[in-house]
């Protein structure tokens, strides 16, 4: 491939056609027409979320996209609360089934080991999956840089800590 051929891929590429290269040992390559990205967080009512559908284009609906983020962060955190607890939590529920027997492995889970169940493993491998899933959806509200989808974030950890944080607060879950 030659250099011409390379300019041309290379402003094709970024946009610019502008940008130029060389052999020679003295030039660089330049990118004129290229801003730079600004990282500061800034107040706008009508920033898109996740998709360009899901943009407010009203104060009420940007104030009902930050109660859903306040929701959807309160969601992650008891997520959070019941995989911390997740064999208690089955265990209690399979005492339930049984007329209120316990196995030896629900009663002494501190001492022994639980044997492994596919059962057990399918539903925590999901819940694992539904906890990256929302972690990383607010992650992605969080680095839209919006201030109200920020705080709103924070507002719903809090929230979710306030109603659940006695489940996960001796565990490393949190």
């Amino acid at each position: 491939m030659d250099m011409s051929s390379m300019d041309m891929i290379m402003a094709s590429s970024t946009g610019s056609s502008s940008l130029s290269m060389s052999t020679s040992p003295s030039d660089t390559t330049t990118m004129a027409d290229m801003d730079p990205m600004t990282m500061v967080f800034f107040t706008s009512t009508g920033t898109s979320l996740w998709s360009s559908t899901f943009t407010p284009s009203t104060t009420g609906q940007y104030a009902g996209i930050c109660i859903f983020l306040i929701a959807f962060a309160t969601i992650f955190r008891l997520l959070l609360a019941f995989r911390a607890n997740f064999f208690e939590i089955m265990a209690a529920a399979e005492q339930r089934r049984n007329g209120g027997l316990l196995h030896p492995y629900a009663t002494d889970a501190k001492s022994k080991a639980r044997p492994w169940r596919a059962s057990e493993a399918v539903m925590m491998a999901s819940m694992d999956v539904m906890i990256a899933g929302v972690g990383y959806l607010l992650m992605l509200a969080v680095m839209t840089l919006n201030v109200g989808y920020f705080l709103s974030i924070l507002a719903g950890v809090f929230l979710g800590s306030m109603v659940c944080g006695r489940f996960i607060g001796n565990s490393a879950a949190h």
